[in-house]
């Protein structure tokens, strides 16, 4: 990863510390940020110089059709970001790349400052802590919800440990919570086939929770839910930032508008245009290629 990239990657981190720092006496390390100095701890995803994710001139084909191009990116730590862009952009071929499902001709990748992600595979990176969740909600319908999320803890699945798998407080405690976050504390004990498809979409929010991810990955979540479902789900997603980061593909302007400060556009496998909601929706180039007139 370049300098160049750390260095701006960290500059916005550093402005919004500023203010804080100005107030503090300084220090035997001369009122630097002491945090910037310290030694990752290994497994630990080094967020030191501000940014969870970045992307660095990504560019990937298929038979000779370039879906991302020279695509660069960052999210910050704790940061909601949503993603749009019109059919084709290259949003699905990002999330891929970013979970090894795909590898790019050519690009960075990584994860924090240390974690190449192009060094890992698929299973490799869901467990350094980034989760996916596609558009299609995929639970296991003939278990109950706590079932559901029982399955998803973080454990050793071999044959004899799961038979004689038992919760302890830690784990209970952990799972009641999840339970209260995804709205579905009250349906514990109910079939996951028996839920509504907007239920469904939080049950998989929870058994990817129960992972405890750094780094969410969701496309188009809300996509056939009810109005309120989507309301609920954006106080759900509201709740999760800035314990995660989450990146987010949607299409609803109106749940956009609700969750995201920042918009990222996609066009052509490349960033078309970066903002606030209203500052993307009054680009003459979004509007061409994707809001319309």
């Amino acid at each position: 990863m370049t300098p160049d990239l750390l260095e701006q990657g960290a500059a916005r981190i550093e402005k919004r510390r500023a203010a804080l720092q100005a107030g503090k006496s300084n220090t035997e390390s001369g009122g630097r940020n002491a945090s910037t100095g310290r030694i990752a701890t290994p497994g630990e995803v080094d967020v030191t110089h501000g940014r969870i994710l970045y992307l660095e001139d990504v560019s990937v084909s298929f038979d000779g059709f370039k879906a991302i191009n020279k695509l660069s990116l960052d999210i910050a730590p704790g940061e909601l970001r949503c993603i749009i862009g019109p059919n084709g952009a290259g949003k699905t071929t990002m999330m891929d790349i970013i979970t090894g499902k795909t590898r790019p001709d050519e690009g960075t990748v990584f994860f924090g400052s240390t974690i190449d992600l192009l060094r890992h595979t698929e299973p490799q990176i869901a467990q350094l802590g980034i989760g996916r969740k596609f558009q299609k909600p995929t639970v296991f319908e003939q278990l109950t919800v706590f079932e559901n999320l029982e399955l998803a803890l973080k454990t050793n699945k071999g044959v004899k440990s799961s038979m004689f798998f038992r919760l302890d407080s830690a784990q209970s405690d952990r799972l009641a919570e999840i339970l209260v976050t995804i709205h579905l504390a009250d349906s514990v004990g109910r079939m996951a086939g028996n839920l509504s498809h907007g239920q469904k979409q939080w049950l998989e929010i929870g058994m990817l929770l129960m992972q405890d991810p750094k780094l969410l990955l969701l496309d188009e979540p809300v996509a056939g839910m009810t109005d309120e479902e989507t309301a609920r789900t954006a106080e759900l997603f509201l709740t999760l930032k800035g314990k995660h980061s989450l990146m987010v593909v949607e299409h609803d302007m109106s749940f956009i508008r609700t969750i995201s400060e920042i918009v990222t556009v996609l066009c052509d496998g490349a960033v078309l245009a970066q903002g606030t909601l209203d500052q993307v929706q009054a680009d003459e180039r979004v509007i061409e290629v994707y809001l319309g007139r």
